[in-house]
């Protein structure tokens, strides 16, 4: 019993210097926390939206689940694009410099919530919607939904409905990933705040300190867990609603760095989806998921092509 209870303490003790040392840094990295874009209030609370270029075509960036600072993971893509386009990265609740909100996150809300940040940044539709990863069914929904308001679809290795079929969500280790980064446990796993953008984008080192410190201010964060929790009914929505007709370019990533899938079953679901679609295309990339911090030059010269090609259609 002795023993039990030197340990139980022992660990306390741990736990709270963890703790005291995490809100050290946190005040520190505080002063790295001014937003990179503009606020604007959606339903009482604030929402970060970034805005670049002045093109007559706008481009929205849509993140994946998780995805602790959107501005900064696409901005090696986008940057190669502002001097033809107008570029809107909008970083959800709980993620990037918008407020942490224990909201419900079915898509409606999730949709209702980007198009009303969209809007009082000063933005009109229609947009060319870019999304990575879970965004993908927010951009299929908003393409149901509101056909008038999207032009095209550029899917970053989007997911679809199909997906989250089969997909194994654990619920359970994401709190215990957000409880110790809450705690302050993420600090002491070496290079753990380094993402994908990080290694083997363009950022700038500041970048890269603003991405750090966001990082240890935004990883699993509750509005996360929240669309987590209600990802595989918004999939079941957006299923039940069929293919939306318009262009899409679909790129497909190999399926490694953290989809679930292996190669074959990641890009067997994609090309199904978009064969669907009449004016549909994809472009297979061999790179992990976030494609768009690896293959940023290629999917650039792209997307570009593909938009130049179907200005005609675009409503």
């Amino acid at each position: 019993m002795k023993i039990i209870f030197v340990v139980i303490v022992t660990a306390l003790i741990l736990l709270l210097i963890t703790y005291i040392n995490h809100q050290i840094h946190l005040k520190g990295e505080s002063k790295l926390l001014l937003p990179l874009g503009q606020m604007v209030e959606v339903d009482g609370h604030n929402m970060s939206i970034y805005i670049e270029g002045t093109g007559d075509t706008t481009l929205v960036f849509m993140s994946g689940g998780g995805t602790c600072s959107p501005i900064l993971d696409f901005k090696s893509l986008y940057s190669l694009l502002s001097d033809k386009y107008r570029i809107a990265v909008v970083e959800k609740f709980g993620y990037g410099f918008s407020d942490v909100v224990d909201k419900g996150r079915d898509i409606d809300s999730i949709l209702e919530d980007t198009r009303t940040a969209l809007a009082a940044a000063g933005l009109n539709a229609p947009y060319v919607l870019c999304p990575h990863s879970m965004s993908g069914l927010e951009a299929l929904y908003w393409a149901q939904k509101y056909p008038n308001e999207v032009s095209a679809i550029i899917g970053l290795d989007m997911a679809v409905p199909e997906y989250y079929d089969s997909m194994n969500i654990n619920i359970a280790l994401m709190h215990i990933g957000s409880w110790a980064a809450n705690v302050g446990v993420t600090r002491f796993i070496p290079a753990i705040s380094d993402s994908d953008a990080i290694k083997y984008g363009t950022l700038s080192d500041d970048e890269k300190e603003i991405y750090r410190a966001v990082f240890y201010s935004r990883t699993g964060t509750v509005t996360m867990i929240n669309e987590a929790e209600q990802v595989k009914e918004n999939a079941k929505k957006v299923s039940s609603m069929g293919v939306p007709q318009l262009p899409i370019l679909f790129f497909i990533s190999d399926g490694s760095g953290g989809t679930g899938f292996d190669k074959e079953t990641w890009r067997k679901i994609s090309i199904k989806y978009i064969s669907q679609v009449d004016e549909g295309e994809y472009i297979e990339l061999n790179c992990p998921h976030y494609i768009h911090d690896y293959e940023y030059k290629t999917i650039s010269k792209s997307i570009v092509a593909f938009l130049l090609d179907r200005q005609p259609h675009e409503r």
